[in-house]
């Protein structure tokens, strides 16, 4: 199964590393990433495959949400199918 993992907040040293750590510690492969800077703002979004995942969707959704509180920006991550669906035209 794959996700979507979106990063927004205001730009700060570390933020790729914090997200990326709490993936790697739950064996979430990073598939395609993309990330700038608007302005002070960063902006990411995440390809990635949980297929290896030790955690429950759910968990790792709040583990994300809370490294985002300690970091200062919002974490999401939604399944590719919501994703897609959500976006379709």
């Amino acid at each position: 199964m794959k996700a979507i993992v979106t990063v927004i907040g205001k730009d700060r040293v570390g933020i790729i590393a914090k997200v990326s750590n709490v993936l790697a510690e739950n064996r979430v492969n990073i598939m395609d990433i993309s990330q700038t800077i608007l302005q002070d703002y960063f902006a990411m979004i995440m390809l990635v495959d949980l297929t290896e995942m030790g955690i429950s969707f759910s968990d790792l959704s709040q583990r994300l949400a809370d490294q985002g509180k300690t970091i200062g920006v919002e974490i999401k991550i939604q399944r590719e199918e919501i994703f897609k669906a959500m976006h379709q035209v």
